[in-house]
């Protein structure tokens, strides 16, 4: 049986896209069954619809306009993935809102999250940026990127693969940029193949 997947996203969807690639190439483990935003004009929606794949938009400003919690958007968005699509897997790509334990204790063990750096390191939001400046700053001389578990502390969960990527002299911020981005392009659809083959270290 196909196991099905659901990706969320923010932006553009440029990880999306290599999942999408991967998919069609039969390299991805699964199918992507719904892609899920929280922002109404992200261009990964209009990846999603070339695709043919489902695509929903649920933005955390609706719930706050009618005195809602963060944690009632993130149990309504658990709820609608779960009775609509029930997947074996929840990918985080590129998906800038912080989840809650309403939403992740519905998929403990289900989620991954792609993150532009190494465990332990530059945790949160704006890693690409504060890595470059601590590079600048003569502090750091390799970067990295991370697909891992989520749990509710912020990029802590175990991570299932890991690449690092060396900072080179010379290097603009757009430089080391499209380096992570390149990596973040393979390593995404390695780690949902892992994970879904059930090949990936556990969540524990």
């Amino acid at each position: 049986m196909t196991k099905q997947i659901v990706v969320l996203i923010s932006g553009s969807g440029s990880n999306l896209q290599a999942l999408i690639d991967a998919q069609q190439q039969d390299c991805l483990g699964g199918h992507i069954s719904l892609v899920v935003s929280n922002k109404k004009n992200a261009y990964g929606l209009t990846r999603a619809a070339n695709a043919d794949i489902p695509t929903a938009v649920r933005t955390l400003k609706e719930y706050r306009d009618a005195g809602k919690s963060r944690e009632d958007f993130d149990r309504d968005l658990a709820e609608f993935i779960v009775s609509d699509y029930a997947p074996d897997l929840i990918v985080l790509a590129g998906w800038m809102h912080i989840l809650s334990p309403a939403f992740i204790d519905r998929f403990r063990g289900r989620i991954i999250n792609l993150h532009p750096a190494l465990p332990g390191e530059l945790d949160g939001a704006h890693a690409i940026d504060r890595a470059y400046d601590e590079f600048k700053a003569g502090s750091r001389s390799r970067t990295g990127v991370m697909v891992h578990y989520v749990i509710p502390e912020v990029d802590k969960g175990a991570p299932i693969l890991v690449e690092e990527i060396p900072c080179k002299e010379g290097d603009s911020l757009e430089d080391l940029e499209n380096r992570i981005h390149a990596v973040e392009h393979h390593i995404l659809p390695k780690a949902v193949k892992l994970v879904l083959s059930g090949n990936a270290k556990s969540a524990e």
